[in-house]
């Protein structure tokens, strides 16, 4: 999914149910789980992250390629439904 893909569509669901709509990740589709997203982060990040100060990371290499965005998950907040794979709107 593209960053204009994502954002096209949360646009489409915030016109729908409004601003202040909370937003959660859902995770494992055998067990699935609904949990707090801690925030958003990028290979290229990551990756100046480890070159800042090395001794922080047990490994020197890349950890990903630099044009990735992640959504970092957060806390769990309960379990989820499968449903969510049933119904999600691919981009």
């Amino acid at each position: 999914m593209t960053i204009d893909a994502l954002i096209e569509l949360l646009s489409e669901y915030r016109e729908q149910h409004g601003p202040d709509a909370e937003v959660r990740l859902m995770t494992q589709e055998n067990w699935p789980f609904e949990n707090r997203i801690a925030g958003v982060t990028s290979g290229s990040e990551m990756n100046e992250a480890s070159e800042e100060d090395p001794s922080e990371y047990f490994d020197d290499q890349d950890v990903a390629e630099d044009a990735i965005v992640y959504i970092v998950e957060g806390g769990q907040i309960c379990y989820g439904s499968k449903r969510a794979w049933e119904t999600c709107r691919d981009c």
